[in-house]
């Protein structure tokens, strides 16, 4: 693997990127079967298009942390942790609501969740809830927002949980005023204030890992780096919104917990994420295996279903060993 000038490994220039845009002298089948020899390459379609025999591709040793949703049977979280967890290595748990309070876990859920993690072998990562903002234009909300956020934050502290995700919405707006630097100070500044209130409650702000969501990630990188915060890597995000993903691995690589994995539906006239990972192109599962190779931090397929899980699992089981492809 070619390493760029700052030291940083650029990730379109190993082999398996190569094929998709530097055709081979010897043609392509050529070049597969090489990189499948040095990368350990295999998925069934590279045989229906290059015509080389599936013996030749072998899945690769798996070196990230296997997780899944706690919503993907109809039911509360420890039902689904006690079916998923024999099967997983990390769950993430979903807070996506904080009002009214009974909708968190209980104390004694908790505990709960903490026995099964010793039984299971299991950790969790705690996904922030959604419905309130620290990005918000009014400073009481952003005020309030941070101490529900530290509510729920003391709410899972028994299970140490691996990180936790936090959403920083933007206005819809925001890549228009990227152009405009007042009006994008401006929404920075509000979302620094939100933070600063948020974080003075705890010791270790990279406990906190900020999701790349809708709107260029680069709006919100100066953020990061003055609050030494860590970073969720949705990929389906950027997928769905054409974000570049491995720009933003590249990036982002040394502070990176967490990816979300899902796939993205293109048929309608507005694309759906968080659906199964079969329903993207070969080029967009080819970049995801890239970055997966380079990372050995928790893959958190984010999907909300067993369906899209077992469908996504087949397809990460074509490129990785040790992927639990039935899930009883």
């Amino acid at each position: 693997m070619q390493e760029k000038d700052n030291g940083k490994t650029d990730l379109r220039r190993t082999p398996i990127f190569r094929i998709l845009s530097i055709p081979s002298k010897e043609g392509p089948g050529f070049c597969l079967r090489r990189c499948a020899k040095r990368r350990h390459f295999r998925h069934d379609h590279v045989q229906r298009v290059f015509d080389i025999e599936p013996a030749d591709f072998i899945a690769s040793p798996r070196r990230f942390r296997l997780g899944t949703t706690s919503f993907i049977v109809p039911d509360h979280i420890i039902p689904n942790v006690i079916r998923l967890g024999p099967f997983f290595d990390e769950i993430e748990l979903l807070v996506f609501e904080s009002f009214p309070l009974d909708v968190l876990p209980s104390k004694a859920d908790v505990k709960m969740l903490f026995s099964l993690a010793g039984d299971l072998n299991l950790t969790y990562n705690i996904h922030l809830p959604t419905d309130v903002s620290l990005s918000d234009e009014s400073s009481r909300k952003r005020r309030a927002a941070a101490d529900t956020l530290l509510r729920v934050m003391d709410r899972f502290n028994p299970l140490t949980p691996s990180t936790h995700t936090l959403h920083l919405e933007m206005a819809p707006n925001v890549i228009r005023d990227m152009g405009y630097p007042e009006k994008r100070e401006g929404r920075l500044d509000n979302t620094r204030e939100g933070l600063a209130a948020f974080l003075s409650g705890l010791s270790d702000p990279s406990c906190i890992s900020v999701e790349t969501l809708d709107y260029p990630f680069p709006y919100v990188e100066s953020l990061i780096k003055e609050f030494h915060l860590s970073v969720c890597l949705d990929a389906g995000h950027q997928i769905r919104y054409g974000h570049d993903l491995l720009q933003t691995f590249e990036t982002h690589m040394s502070r990176i917990p967490l990816i979300h994995l899902h796939g993205v539906d293109s048929s309608g006239p507005e694309k759906k994420d968080h659906k199964a990972l079969d329903l993207l192109s070969q080029e967009e599962i080819l970049k995801i295996v890239r970055v997966l190779e380079n990372f050995r931090g928790v893959v958190s397929l984010e999907v909300f279903n067993l369906e899209n899980l077992t469908r996504s699992l087949s397809v990460l089981s074509r490129y990785f060993q040790d992927i639990p492809v039935e899930v009883q």
